[in-house]
C-alpha cells in the first residue's frame, strides 16, 4: 500500500504539470475573466438602476443607460480575455475595425441612427419615462427608451414601439401628465339594455367628475366578463396627476349609485333611466334623449289611438 504522502505528492505533480499547460491555463483564466466580468457587470446594473431612480438624478429612467453601461462592461472583459489569455492585438483590431467603420455603418446605418438618436433624446431630456405624448394620432405615456425604440402605452392598455430616428425625425406633441383611474363596477343580469346603461353612466360619470376635477377626455365603460349574477366592468378615466384619486373614485360611485336594475330592465326603460340621468346632471342630455324619444314613439305605435 502506498504511503499517503507519496501519493498527495504524486496528485500535486499532476496538478503542476496540468497547470503547466498554457492552453488550459489560457481557457481557466478566460473563463474566471468572463465570470468576474459578468458579476461586476451585474453590480454595475444595479448601481445604474439605483443611480437613475433617485430623485436628483439628471438623467431619466431610461433603459438606454443601463444597456450602454453593460455593452461597455463586456467590451472591456472580452478584450482583457482575449489580450491576456491568447495574446491578441486588442488595439490592432480596434484600429482595423475603425477602417472598415464606413462599412458597418453603411450596414447598420438604422441602428445606428436609433442609437445615436435614443442618447440625444434622453440625455436632453427630450423624451422621458413618464411623459404623455401625441404623435401622428398616437397618443400614450412612455414606458422606456431604448436603444433602438420609444415604447408607449396606449389609454387602451396597448403597446406602441416608435423607432428613435423616427421620433427625431417628426413632431411630436407633449401633452399634460395624466393618470388613468379604474372603477370595478358590477350589474345585475336584470339590465338588459347595457348600452343604455353605458350612455347613461358615461353621461352621470363624466358629470360628477368634472365638478371635483379635471377630466382629460371622457370616460369609458367597458364590460370584460359575465358572472352568475350579471356583467362586471370597470370605469376608466383620464385625469391630471394633481387630481385627488379618492375623491375622483368617490364622485363615480356616486354618480353610478342612483341607477337601479329596473331602470333598465326592458328595451323601453329608456324614459326611467332617462329621469334618473336628469335628476343627476340637472337635464336630458343630447345623446340619451334620442333614445328616450325613440322608445317613447315605439310605445306610442304598440298602444295606438286612445279611445275618447
Amino acid at each position: 500500500m502506498l504511503d499517503p504522502g507519496v501519493q498527495g505528492q504524486a496528485l500535486l505533480s499532476f496538478v503542476e504539470s496540468v497547470v503547466k499547460d498554457d492552453l488550459l491555463a489560457s481557457l481557466i483564466t478566460a473563463v474566471l475573466i468572463v465570470i468576474v466580468t459578468a458579476i461586476i457587470t451585474h453590480l454595475l446594473t444595479n448601481f445604474l438602476r439605483g443611480l437613475l431612480s433617485h430623485d436628483n438624478s439628471p438623467l431619466p429612467q431610461s433603459s438606454i443607460f443601463i444597456n450602454i453601461g453593460r455593452v461597455v462592461m463586456w467590451f472591456i472583459g472580452i478584450s482583457v480575455m482575449l489580450s491576456t489569455c491568447f495574446g491578441v492585438n486588442v488595439t490592432a483590431a480596434v484600429t482595423a475595425l475603425g477602417i472598415g467603420g464606413l462599412a458597418i455603418s453603411l450596414g447598420f446605418q438604422d441602428t445606428v441612427s436609433n442609437l445615436i438618436g435614443g442618447l440625444q433624446l434622453s440625455i436632453m431630456s427630450i423624451v422621458e419615462p413618464g411623459d404623455h405624448i401625441e404623435m401622428a394620432g398616437v397618443r400614450g405615456v412612455v414606458k422606456d427608451v431604448t436603444w433602438r425604440q420609444v415604447t408607449l402605452e396606449t389609454p387602451t392598455g396597448g403597446l406602441v414601439i416608435i423607432p428613435n430616428q423616427i421620433i427625431n425625425k417628426n413632431t411630436f406633441t407633449h401633452l399634460p401628465d395624466v393618470e388613468k383611474i379604474v372603477v370595478p363596477i358590477n350589474v345585475s343580469k336584470d339590465v338588459c339594455d347595457l348600452s343604455l346603461f353605458t350612455r347613461c353612466v358615461q353621461e352621470a360619470v363624466d358629470y360628477s367628475v368634472q365638478r371635483v376635477a379635471s377630466l382629460h377626455k371622457p370616460s369609458k365603460v367597458l364590460f370584460d366578463s359575465t358572472t352568475e349574477f350579471g356583467y362586471s366592468g370597470n370605469v376608466i378615466l383620464w385625469m391630471s396627476e394633481d387630481d385627488d384619486v379618492l375623491q375622483v373614485k368617490d364622485a363615480v360611485v356616486r354618480a353610478i349609485a342612483p341607477f337601479s336594475a329596473k331602470d333598465f330592465a326592458q328595451p323601453g326603460s329608456a324614459p326611467e333611466a332617462l329621469a334618473v340621468l336628469a335628476s343627476i346632471v340637472g337635464g336630458e342630455s343630447r345623446g340619451t334623449a334620442e333614445a328616450g324619444n325613440d322608445a317613447d314613439a315605439g310605445e306610442a305605435d304598440a298602444s295606438g289611438p286612445k279611445a275618447s
